[in-house]
């Protein structure tokens, strides 16, 4: 039997395992303790993310008190993601890519008819992913956060400025979220054709939950 490489390491049982299609939405709850992995399947693909506790609804990932909890723009190996009530919600507990971005925030149509042209008005966005999978919970717009991009390149250049560039990962590559709560996980599997954050050509990625 050929062994699966995208297990490897993996400690315990796995009991959820999907493939998430290039530029779909995903949303699952995973329990404290349990590990879910990220795996960049064919490379430069940028995955955003959301968590919401599954105890309270109102409580979920914040940005501004995991960045200053850290004091670091770029989660590593060992980040803490916090809460808007400064709990630890999930840990990076393993990754193969050496940052990830917190700040370059979801493509929407709004911002791709800034960015790019009004051509691109109808083409589908992250924001439209996050509002599929949050509805089906009963959240809406204004429940959408600033997310983190994993995979996602977004260096801070000497003038304060952004840039979107190639994507740091590489096919196969991945990482492990350890939940420190129940979380409820939003993810949008970046539709994003017009910058290089996924190589201009949106990749399936596949997550993994082990108990």
């Amino acid at each position: 039997m050929t062994q699966d490489k995208h297990l490897a390491g993996l400690t315990g049982a796995i009991i959820h395992d999907e493939i998430v299609p290039a530029r779909a939405p995903w949303l699952h709850e995973v329990k404290a303790g349990q590990t879910l992995r990220i795996v960049d399947l064919e490379g430069n693909q940028a995955v955003d993310f959301l968590i919401y506790s599954a105890a309270d609804d109102a409580e979920r990932y914040s940005a501004q008190d995991t960045v200053a909890a850290q004091g670091n723009l770029f989660l590593r190996k060992g980040a803490v993601l916090r809460s808007n009530e400064g709990n630890a919600m999930m840990t990076i507990a393993e990754s193969q890519v050496e940052y990830h971005d917190t700040i370059g925030g979801a493509c929407s149509c709004e911002s791709n008819t800034l960015r790019y042209g009004h051509h691109t008005k109808a083409q589908h966005a992250c924001v439209e992913n996050f509002l599929e999978a949050n509805l089906t919970q009963g959240r809406g717009k204004r429940d959408i956060v600033p997310n983190i991009n994993f995979f996602m390149n977004v260096p801070v250049e000497a003038d304060g400025a952004l840039g979107i560039v190639d994507g740091i990962s590489a096919p196969g590559l991945s990482l492990d979220l350890r939940a420190e709560m129940d979380v409820i996980v939003v993810v949008s599997n970046c539709p994003q054709i017009n910058n290089p954050c996924n190589a201009f050509n949106p990749t399936p990625v596949r997550m993994i939950v082990a108990a």
